[in-house]
């Protein structure tokens, strides 16, 4: 299929990108919290593969190849957002408030972490990758990805048990 993909067969790229829509949306979910922001990485990231194609060197690599364009497409948003997030995160924070039999998820938890932990956590745990495949997708020396699914793990047992923020306070 990827060769077939690489030589120009629109077909063949598709299904390529069909074996792997799942995963894509689901990663670029838990990035963007919302479903449209989702779609729209999701639909760059296919814009992004369609034109890199012959980046590729072999079928088993695409769909690391893949996830490692839908993350930096994630973060790349998040950066030119930010701004705009951190405002509505501020006065959602101002309105809310909160009682102590509110339960925190841990997808929301995973996403208060720092975007280098969130990162290994959710291609550790979500996306099943091993230590050193993780490594190579980020370009990470191993003991720094090992490190970081550390920190990242001990950031979320202290905020699950704090009652749901990485800052300590109760809800």
């Amino acid at each position: 299929m990827l060769k077939k993909a690489q030589k120009g067969n629109g077909a063949a790229f598709l299904q390529l990108v069909q074996d792997e829509k799942v995963k894509l949306y689901k990663m670029a979910y838990i990035y963007m919290k919302n479903e449209n922001d989702a779609l729209d990485v999701v639909q760059e990231t296919v814009t992004k593969a369609y034109a890199s194609i012959n980046s590729v060197k072999e079928q088993q690599y695409f769909s690391t190849w893949l996830m490692k364009i839908l993350i930096n497409t994630a973060l790349e948003h998040l950066r030119k957002n930010s701004k705009i997030v951190l405002m509505h995160e501020e006065q959602k924070e101002q309105g809310k408030t909160y009682n102590h039999d509110e339960r925190i998820d841990l997808l929301h938890a995973i996403g208060q972490l720092d975007e280098k932990y969130k990162t290994v956590i959710l291609l550790k745990y979500y996306q099943d990758l091993s230590t050193k495949e993780i490594a190579e997708l980020l370009d990470y020396p191993e003991g720094t990805v090992k490190t970081n699914v550390h920190r990242g793990l001990q950031q979320l047992k202290k905020s699950l048990n704090k009652g749901g923020n990485l800052y300590g306070e109760q809800y």
